[in-house]
C-alpha cells in the first residue's frame, strides 16, 4: 500500500539494499491499534458507560481519525498509472484483504460469543452500519474505491491535486451534515445508508482524504510542523475544544459538533507530530519502537481477532464509574488488559499463519 518515494528512504548498505519504511509511521499505527482495543476493553470488557467514563469520550476523539488518516496517507502512489487493469487489480486486492477476512471472523465471532442463533445474529450484524463491530474493513474498502476514482481523475488532469481537495471538502460537508439535520436535511436516515455502512464512511472519510493530502504536500507539512508556533496553536485549540466538549457546553445543541471536529483534527495532528518528533525512539533499535511496529504491521490480524478474545470483566466498570473521574487509572486498566488481548491475538495469528491458505485468505497476505 505504501510504495512511494516520499515516505520511503534508501536503506543503509548491508540492510537489504531496498527501500525502508518510515518506522515511526508503523509505530503510530501500532499505538492507534492499542487505543482501539483499549476502547473496546473499557466498553465491552469492563462495561463502562461512555457518559461517565473518563477515558472513553476522550479516546474516541482521535483513535479512528488516526487510523483513517494513516490509511489515506499510505494510499497515495505518486508513480501509479491508473487504467482499467490497475483499478481492477487494486479493487480485487482490497476485497480479498478487507471483506473476505472480516466476513469469516464475523461469523466466528457470532458463533463463539453471541447469545442468539447464528442466522439471527448474522442478519442483525448485516443490517447494522457497524456490522457487529467489523465495520472498519468494509468502510475502508468504500473509501479506497471512492479515492481510486478521484485519483484517476486527478491523473487525467495532469496530476492536479484539485480533485482531492474537492473530495475532502465534499466529505467534510457530508460529515457535518450528519450532525446538522435541521440545516442540511435528513438525507442519511434511510435503510441504504445504514445497511451499506455509508453512514460510517461519511463520518470518517474526510480524515482519510486529509491523510492523502498531507502525503501529497509532505515537505510543506513537515516545514509547518517544525515552525515554533504551529504545535502550540494546535494544542491550545485542542484544549479549549475539549473543555467545551466535556465541561463548558457553550455551543448550542446542533452546533456541538464544531468543537468536537476541531478536537478530533487537533488531537490527531498532535499525536502525528509527537511520533514524528521522537521518531528515533520508535525505530526497531528500541524496545518500544520494535513492539509498536510489530503491532502496527499486524493491525488487521488484531482487529479481526480481538472481538473474539475480548475478556468479560463486568466488576471493573462499576468500580471505575463509581470513582470517576480518574483518567489515569481508567487508561491504565484499559491499556493493560488491551496489551494482553493484543498478545493473544498475535499468538493466534501466528498459529493460523502456519497455513499458507489461512495466511492469504484470513489475513490477506501471500
Amino acid at each position: 500500500m505504501a510504495g512511494t518515494d516520499s515516505i520511503y528512504k534508501p536503506s543503509p548498505r548491508g540492510v537489504g539494499g531496498g527501500p525502508s519504511r518510515m518506522e515511526w509511521l508503523d509505530a503510530l499505527r501500532g499505538f492507534t491499534m492499542i487505543l482501539v482495543v483499549s476502547y473496546h476493553v473499557a466498553q465491552m470488557g469492563f462495561g463502562q458507560s461512555e457518559k461517565i467514563s473518563a477515558s472513553l469520550p476522550f479516546l474516541v476523539l482521535f483513535r479512528m481519525p488516526l487510523f483513517f488518516f494513516v490509511s489515506g496517507f499510505l494510499a497515495y502512489k505518486s508513480k501509479w498509472i491508473w487504467n482499467a487493469a490497475s483499478f481492477a487489480s487494486l479493487t480485487w486486492k482490497k476485497i480479498k484483504v478487507q471483506v473476505i477476512p472480516a466476513l469469516v471472523f464475523l461469523c466466528a465471532y457470532i458463533i463463539l460469543r453471541w447469545k442468539m442463533p447464528f442466522c439471527d445474529g448474522f442478519l442483525k450484524a448485516m443490517v447494522s452500519p457497524t456490522k457487529g463491530g467489523y465495520w472498519f474493513t468494509w468502510v475502508l474498502l468504500q473509501m479506497f474505491l471512492i479515492y481510486y476514482v478521484v485519483a484517476w481523475i486527478s491523473q487525467k488532469l495532469k496530476n492536479s491535486h484539485i480533485p482531492i481537495w474537492i473530495l475532502w471538502a465534499v466529505c467534510l460537508f457530508g460529515y457535518l451534515s450528519l450532525y446538522l439535520p435541521k440545516e442540511f436535511g435528513k438525507w442519511y436516515k434511510n435503510d441504504f445508508m445504514m445497511y451499506s455502512s455509508l453512514y460510517e464512511t461519511f463520518k470518517f472519510m474526510h480524515f482519510f482524504v486529509m491523510g492523502n493530502l498531507v502525503h501529497r504536500y509532505w515537505k510543506g507539512f513537515q516545514r509547518l510542523f517544525d515552525t515554533k508556533w504551529f504545535f502550540p496553536l494546535v494544542a491550545i485549540i485542542a484544549f479549549f475544544s475539549c473543555a467545551d466538549i466535556f465541561k463548558w457546553h457553550l455551543m448550542k445543541m446542533e452546533w456541538t459538533n464544531v468543537p468536537k471536529t476541531l478536537a478530533m483534527y487537533t488531537l490527531m495532528f498532535m499525536v502525528i507530530m509527537f511520533f514524528r518528533h521522537y521518531k528515533d525512539n520508535f525505530t526497531k533499535e528500541t524496545r518500544v519502537g520494535k513492539g509498536l511496529q510489530y503491532i502496527g504491521v499486524r493491525t488487521l490480524d488484531i482487529y479481526l481477532l480481538h472481538f473474539i478474545l475480548m475478556p468479560k470483566l463486568p466488576m471493573v466498570g462499576p468500580w471505575l464509574n463509581e470513582y470517576h473521574p480518574n483518567f489515569v487509572v481508567d487508561i491504565v486498566c484499559a491499556v493493560s488488559v488491551a496489551l494482553i488481548v493484543i498478545a493473544f491475538c498475535c499468538l493466534v495469528s501466528n498459529i493460523l499463519r502456519v497455513s499458507p491458505l489461512f495466511k492469504e485468505y484470513l489475513f490477506g497476505r501471500k
